[in-house]
């Protein structure tokens, strides 16, 4: 695990840290000793898995919008990091039909104020952007989507993700193309699951709510497929990827996805039945006229991550939907969720 200690006493950047991926990765990378720095809006979730693990006694975190070009500029260049994870974004389809704007403005200009700020960077440093496998013009084909896939997006959200993956090409192309200390990648994961998201128009979070609340889950699209995957899976990824980019500029430009290998598609109603064997009085309903649209058929061709960056799944459909109800379970019991967080963590990285 060469390239997890590469990290220890490295300035790191997270923006979006108080997320759902940003408070995971932030445990796991200062598990691995990094100084670990953010940019984010404070928490928007109740209970927020950020201040659920005290992140905001731990690391310091610049608490402004990533729409503001100023502030990003000043701050980048005063943390003048070692490595960036890219994660502030609006990050629901659903929401994005209600605030189109701002998703526009979030994933869009946020990643051009990200690209921005880093001219002024002197040293080396590894920058992992992170769109979405939405980022894709999904044509409801079978065959798993690869990254010389055309880009495209139909709903707010994904055409959002899709213009940050043409502005990063063209920043790169621009301005990055002869910078050797700047390595830039973007990266596409599938849908991820995984304790501590408390976020709505949610499988996973607007499930366990309502287990908790007693109530039957009202299930949008049943028959979705989703590339899901629990969130250490990408992350693992990503932190593969920012020591590629660190030692090398051989991966600079590149695009990569992060999905899941199974050979067989699981659909939304497959995790519910998942669900209730950890779960047993998990109950749901179907929503009979479904929700706004979403992509029905969607899956993630990572061969080019299991190539170059030797990355692939570690954990199986059962054990990923097992991991996420537990530490849900722990959290139900009021058990020490930091410390629940920190173990999975360290057992997934024995799969390694």
């Amino acid at each position: 695990m060469k390239y997890l200690k590469i990290y220890k006493r490295k300035k790191v950047l997270i923006t979006g840290n108080t997320g759902f991926k940003g408070t995971w990765l932030s445990i796991w990378l200062d598990m691995l000793g990094a100084k670990v720095v953010g940019i984010s809006k404070l928490p928007h979730t109740k209970p927020s898995n950020f201040l659920e693990h005290r992140l905001d006694k731990k690391f310091k975190t610049f608490f402004f919008d990533i729409k503001d070009k100023k502030k990003v500029e000043e701050t980048v260049k005063k943390i003048n990091p070692d490595f960036i994870f890219h994660l502030a974004a609006q990050s629901l389809v659903l929401k994005s039909y209600e605030k189109p704007l701002d998703t526009w403005h979030t994933n869009l200009i946020g990643t051009l104020n990200i690209l921005n700020s880093l001219k002024k960077i002197k040293k080396i440093c590894s920058v992992v952007l992170i769109t979405s496998d939405k980022c894709y013009k999904n044509l409801e084909t079978k065959r798993a989507y690869k990254e010389s896939d055309r880009l495209g997006g139909d709903d707010p959200y994904s055409a959002s993700k899709a213009s940050a993956e043409l502005l990063i090409n063209s920043y790169v192309k621009s301005f990055y193309n002869k910078k050797k200390n700047i390595r830039i990648s973007s990266v596409r994961a599938g849908n991820v699951v995984g304790g501590g998201d408390w976020s709505n128009y949610r499988l996973f979070p607007d499930c366990i709510k309502s287990i908790f609340k007693k109530k039957k889950i009202i299930l949008r699209n049943p028959k979705s497929t989703r590339p899901w995957q629990h969130v250490l899976e990408p992350l693992n990824g990503y932190l593969k990827l920012g020591y590629h980019l660190y030692v090398s500029n051989k991966f600079h430009g590149h695009s990569f996805n992060f999905g899941p290998s199974f050979k067989k598609n699981y659909r939304v109603i497959d995790v519910m039945n998942e669900i209730k064997k950890n779960i047993p009085e998990a109950k749901w309903k179907v929503l009979k006229n479904g929700g706004k649209d979403e992509n029905k058929l969607l899956k993630l061709d990572s061969k080019k991550s299991l190539t170059l960056l030797k990355w692939k799944n570690l954990l199986n459909f059962q054990n990923t939907i097992y991991y996420t109800t537990e530490w849900y379970k722990n959290y139900q019991k009021n058990k020490n969720i930091i410390e629940f967080s920190k173990k999975q963590i360290t057992n997934f990285t024995k799969l390694i």
